[in-house]
């Protein structure tokens, strides 16, 4: 069989179960597709060949000696799929360097939470992706090794800071992928490449092994061809972990038990604030026919209002900084990794800003104001769900932007990322989701947002569009 990179996870496993071809046949594409194409889209930072071939052999004997396969790939949800995860995300034993100069040479001596499920869940790390350098931007331009671009147009960026993942899920190099979004850099990402991101409730998945952006903020999540296969590893990753404190005690649903359940009678706010004039043209009308799908197929569209989400990005600059100056202090090359003089300009940036936000005699001018104004952000959220289930608003004000595009502009990724911040402010789930593509050839994304574990809510409704549109059918010619 032919292009088996370009399955989807269930595809795979089925392909795997009915011995059509093996788990070591699935590896191998994916690392042919990778040699052939990564030198053009650098989405990876470190490919794992060897480790990767010798698990999937592995895997294969598993899959030779099992008598009962259906059992075997119920009980590991992501048996043999090659997956490939953000270099912010420990791995033991593979270097992780959070795309840092000051990290460039560190190897984890444990697994993230993350990374520890996927593998228990029989996934096959095939490698770490690019991003920008200690996921600060929404570019992968920041990226202190160099820029990764998008598969659809390779003058274009991927966008950020998971834009190495979403690069990759694009290019069909792996099955799944992995990012973490602290202010949209999942679902931005996603939406400039047209793939399926989804950003689950802050808590949701354990942050542990994650190296820390903003704490308050920062949220793993999956990156994927389709909504189905988010809903298969979300189920994987989600849960609560005795070693992040943060993390939520809700028990996990099946993601996939009520995801055909359609959108008859659901009740779909659209923010007249999220419509701003800035928001291109192309955008908007893309979103607007994703509404009349909705429609068409049962939905209840309602106008609503909600705080003019430009106000998020005061709130998330001042938070953001004061975090990352606070997380960052750790890295002063005395434990491990380089000295501070190896940090990035935009690092060094960050960390001076925060600090200053959080100084005597300006904490209570900026920090403190800022956490009030998240509390009324948050509650403006809860208002408009106790009226509506979802809400759609674009993800993006832009299709994918030129490369080049936030060099000398410090405040790049919070415009590019005004349309998510609040969601994620606030700590809710949202996923991006293709609805078509502009004139230039380049995808548009949309984005739902639920209330809080509202995950189940959001994996239905975006599967319900994709099946009726299938949009996620389309890829780039590279």
């Amino acid at each position: 069989m032919n292009k088996l990179n370009q399955l989807t996870i269930n595809q795979s496993q089925e392909g795997m179960k009915k011995k059509q071809f093996s788990c070591q046949e699935l590896v191998e594409d994916c690392l042919k597709r990778i040699e052939k194409i990564d030198e053009k889209i650098k989405a990876f930072i470190t490919v794992c060949k060897k480790r990767a071939i010798q698990e999937a052999k592995e895997k294969d004997e598993i899959i030779q000696r099992e008598k009962d396969l259906e059992n075997l790939f119920q009980k590991y949800p992501l048996f043999g799929i090659p997956v490939a995860v953000k270099d912010s995300f420990c791995t033991g034993g593979i270097k992780t360097t959070a795309a840092s100069r000051v990290l460039e040479n560190y190897i984890p001596t444990y697994d993230a939470t993350v990374v520890k499920k996927l593998k228990e869940a029989g996934a096959i790390i095939i490698g770490k992706t690019n991003l920008d350098a200690w996921c600060h931007g929404s570019s992968t331009e920041a990226s202190d090794f160099f820029t990764t671009h998008n598969p659809w147009n390779l003058n274009r960026l991927p966008g950020g800071s998971s834009g190495g993942s979403a690069a990759a899920m694009a290019a069909d190099m792996v099955i799944g992928a992995i990012g973490s979004e602290t202010a949209g850099s999942i679902r931005q990402p996603a939406s400039w490449c047209g793939v399926v991101g989804l950003k689950p409730t802050y808590g949701r998945v354990s942050r542990f092994g994650l190296i820390a952006m903003a704490s308050s903020l920062d949220c793993p999540g999956p990156i994927t061809k389709t909504v189905e296969d988010s809903a298969i590893i979300l189920r994987v990753l989600a849960g609560k972990d005795e070693y992040d404190s943060t993390s939520l005690s809700t028990p996990v649903p099946n993601y996939l038990e009520k995801i055909n359940g359609g959108v008859e009678g659901i009740k779909i706010g659209l923010p007249k604030e999220y419509f701003f004039p800035q928001v291109q043209k192309e955008v908007i009308e893309k979103v607007r026919e994703a509404i009349k799908v909705f429609e068409k197929i049962g939905a209840k569209i309602e106008e609503i209002s909600l705080f003019d989400p430009q106000y998020a990005i005061a709130v998330y600059t001042i938070l953001q900084r004061a975090e990352v100056s606070s997380n960052l202090a750790r890295y002063d090359g005395i434990r491990y990794g380089r000295g501070r003089e190896f940090f990035g300009e935009e690092a060094k940036r960050r960390i001076m800003l925060g600090t200053f936000v959080l100084s005597a005699g300006y904490y209570e001018a900026y920090y403190l104001r800022a956490q009030k104004v998240r509390t009324l952000i948050c509650q403006d959220f809860l208002r408009a769900f106790k009226k509506i289930d979802v809400i759609i608003a674009p993800t993006s004000p832009s299709i994918a932007l030129p490369l080049g595009s936030s060099k000398d502009n410090p405040m790049f990724g919070e415009i590019q990322d005004v349309l998510v911040e609040p969601s994620t402010i606030a700590g809710l789930p949202g996923i991006n989701i293709c609805c078509g593509f502009s004139s230039e050839n380049l995808p548009i994304g949309f984005q739902i947002i639920g209330p809080q574990l509202s995950e189940e809510l959001l994996l239905q409704v975006a599967f319900a569009y994709q099946n009726e549109t299938q949009w996620n059918q389309r890829k780039p010619k590279i």
